[in-house]
């Protein structure tokens, strides 16, 4: 076991571990820490706590300080710097006349690199920008190509759901998702109502997942064959969360399916479902 601090560096960013090197930190503070950028000011978003050593990525770097009143005023400089920065790099890019889209610019805290953060259809050659950034502010200048999940992080905004995005307000990393999820979950396989702003599937339906996967374990899937008190027949329809299904029996194939529960039949052949190659294709950019 290791006592450990979590320090964060974006507002809605990746957590990582600290040594307090004996101090004792509260949820808001800012502190002095050493990344593999250099120096960096982020916020304490976990107080003191032991965690396994098995959680650590080692060599686990210790607190440097409690950030300072001129450290805090250094930090909020940065923040203004940044907003002029933007404004210069995206001159530059219409200057050079690069398919770029510039996202973001971060300072690291002790101004030895700047990051300007960009989106660009394919590969962008942006050689001639870098040195003419470099010769404006006269520092090391790194551009980093992202993607549409990113820039949705970054710049925030409303979903469909009419909430601010998830990725901008908690989600700390992002997590696979596939297009099987939406058709496992009996969504409507059109891309408007299954992408988020970004065109990527979203985030909210690995939320639910879980407890789909286990339903489905339970649950006879459509096209399954099942025993009912009225005899054999197959699924037709599912309704995983209420567990009711409509049966088409053997014996009436005339007749309209019947509504079964899941606890009232027995199954005798399960099916699956399947992403067919069709789907794959017309899911191909989102996923």
């Amino acid at each position: 076991m290791a006592e450990v601090i979590g320090v964060r560096f974006k507002e809605v960013g990746k957590v990582y571990y600290f040594d307090p090197d004996g101090q004792t930190l509260r949820k808001g503070d800012r502190v002095i820490v050493e990344t593999v950028r250099g120096i960096e000011c982020g916020e304490v978003a976990m107080s003191n706590r032991e965690i396994d050593d098995e959680q650590i990525v080692k060599p686990l770097k210790k607190l440097i300080r409690i950030a300072s009143d001129d450290d805090s005023r250094k930090f909020d400089e940065n923040k203004q710097k940044e907003k002029e920065a933007f404004a210069i790099c995206t001159e530059k890019i219409e200057k050079h006349k690069l398919d770029m889209k510039l996202v973001d610019v971060e300072y690291t805290f002790d101004g030895s690199k700047i990051l300007f953060y960009f989106t660009a259809d394919g590969r962008v050659d942006f050689r001639e920008l870098v040195k003419d950034l470099a010769g404006v502010f006269k520092t090391r200048i790194e551009l980093r190509q992202i993607g549409v999940r990113d820039e949705a992080k970054m710049l925030g905004g409303l979903g469909i759901c009419g909430r601010p995005f998830c990725c901008s307000t908690f989600l700390g990393e992002f997590q696979p998702v596939a297009i099987k999820m939406a058709k496992e979950q009996g969504l409507s396989l059109n891309p408007v109502k299954i992408s988020g702003t970004c065109g990527r599937l979203m985030c909210c339906l690995k939320y639910e997942q879980d407890a789909y996967e286990h339903l489905l374990k339970v649950t006879p899937k459509a096209g399954a064959v099942v025993e009912t008190k009225d005899g054999t027949g197959t699924v037709t329809e599912v309704n995983l969360l209420t567990g009711t299904l409509k049966v088409q029996l053997n014996s009436r194939p005339e007749a309209a399916p019947q509504v079964f529960n899941r606890k009232e039949v027995k199954l005798v052949r399960d099916a699956k479902i399947k992403v067919n190659r069709d789907e794959i294709e017309a899911f191909k950019g989102i996923e």
